[in-house]
This record gives C-alpha cells, structure tokens and sequence, in this order.
C-alpha cells in the first residue's frame, strides 16, 4: 500500500472519523509523509446539508468529504509517537472500565439473589482492572520527562487529580500553547453567542472535546470546595445572580485558563496565583 500511495503527491487527504476504524489507514499515510486529517463526521454531514446534499451513499460521501477538504481546509496535525498513542488507549480503556463499573453498581442495586453473586464478581475483577490500568498510566507518564514535568506542574494545583492530569496530557497537547480564547473554545467550555439584529440570545458553550470537558466538570466541582482562587471565583459570581450551572461553566474556564498558563510558563500552583 504504502509503495503505491508513494507515487501520488496530493495536496491533502482528508477522512472522517469512524470509530478508530481509520487509524490503520491513517497511520500508514502520515508515516509514508503524506498530510492527512481526521475530521468530525458531524461537520462533514453538516456540511452536506448546507450544500443541499440530502442523500448518503459512499459516493456521495466521498464527493462530500473532497468538497468539504478543499473548501475548509483543515489543519494537518503530527502523528503521535507510539508512547503517546499507548497513552490514549489507555486513558481510554480506564473510560470504558469506568463506564462498565458503573453500570455494573446500578444493576447491583436491583439484582435477584440469582445473580447478585455474579455481578459482585464481576464488580471485583473491574475493579482490578481498572487498578492495573491507573499503574500503567502513572507508569508511562514517569517514562517520559516532559510529560514528569506537566505532571508535576498540573497536580501542584489544588483540586487536580491524577486522572485530570492524565487527560490533560492525552488528549489536550496543546495546553500552552494556546491563549485563553483559543483553549476555550477549543475544549468547549467558551461561550458561543446567538445575536441576531436587535435580539440577544443566551450566550451557551457547544462543541470541544467532550471527555476533556466532563473531567474538568468535575475538577471544577472539587475546586469549588478545595482550591481557594476557584472557591472564591464561584461565590462572587454567585453573589452576583448568577445561575450555579452558569458559574460553574465560568469556573471550568477560569480553571482550564490557570492551567494553561501554569503550563506555559512552567511555573507550580502557588508561583502562578
């Protein structure tokens, strides 16, 4: 395959994403030096609609995903290393443990004495898992020094635990090297305005990576009780009427826009405040 991708040069590849069902492909293509992006699959069909195209074939698809390539032009991003591609499967996996554990809790709740013991077995080896994979992670982090030094930079700060931290450094590389605005709005927790005319809508967040949101919701959650500069950022905006979903938000941005900035000026918690 790669021989044969060789003899062409184009300008940009551009796939959406399908699950993980294209990182064989897409890893092929950026380690044969071709640029290749991975797009949302919800802008690409939005796209399509805005175009008029109503109807999904492959096809169609493909004239679609070209179309939509050469008029938005999205940025080629570097191909992770192997270690940082280990890192995301296992932050991952710990999701999906997480996610089984819990509903394993909830089936408990209800379980028939027929099954409750199986359940409970079941419940103690998630259990393990979910340990041997938090060893993993703190593991691989200490493997490489630049992401030693985020972690200690990022668990510095009060109400930062360790799975915050691991996210951060998966899933968000670009903490530091973006401004306020610019990581915002690139986690989700920026707040989007719907003006039009004379009317003014309420401002609300949309879009961002939403696993990196959930676990900074509840950091923000912990901070609003722990970490003093949060807490006292919450009760101000309280004080102020403001609706505690929306001073949460405020909170969640204001803790990710710290972060950010401990980060790029390689400086711990109590430096920075």
């Amino acid at each position: 395959m790669r021989a044969f991708i060789k003899q062409f040069t184009p300008v940009l590849i551009v796939c959406e994403a399908t699950g993980s069902f294209e990182t064989r492909a897409v890893t092929d293509l950026a380690v044969s030096d071709l640029p290749v992006v991975v797009v949302n699959a919800r802008q690409v069909r939005d796209f399509a609609r805005a175009t008029g195209i109503l109807a999904k074939t492959d096809k169609i698809d493909a004239r679609v995903i070209a179309h939509f390539a050469d008029a938005v032009r999205p940025d080629v991003r570097p191909l992770k290393d192997r270690d940082a591609q280990r890192l995301d499967a296992l932050i991952t996996r710990r999701r999906q443990l997480v996610d089984m554990l819990t509903a394993e809790k909830n089936r408990l709740l209800t379980a028939p004495e027929w099954t409750r013991e199986d359940i409970e077995a079941h419940i103690a080896w998630l259990k393990q898992c979910l340990k041997k994979v938090d060893t993993d992670l703190a593991t691989l982090l200490k493997q490489s020094p630049l992401w030693r030094e985020k972690e200690r930079i990022l668990r510095s700060t009060p109400s930062v635990g360790p799975i915050m931290t691991y996210t951060l450094v998966s899933e968000l590389p670009e903490l530091g090297t973006l401004n306020r605005k610019q990581i915002a709005a690139l986690v989700g927790v920026a707040p989007m305005n719907r003006d039009s005319g004379t009317f003014r809508g309420k401002r609300c967040i949309w879009g961002g990576r939403s696993t990196i949101r959930s676990v900074l919701y509840m950091s923000t959650l912990n901070a609003i009780h722990f970490n003093p500069v949060i807490k006292s950022f919450y009760g101000r905006l309280r004080l102020a009427g403001k609706l505690p979903k929306v001073a949460i938000t405020a909170c969640m941005r204001k803790l990710l826009t710290i972060l950010n900035t401990m980060i790029k000026n390689r400086t711990c918690w109590m430096e920075n405040v």
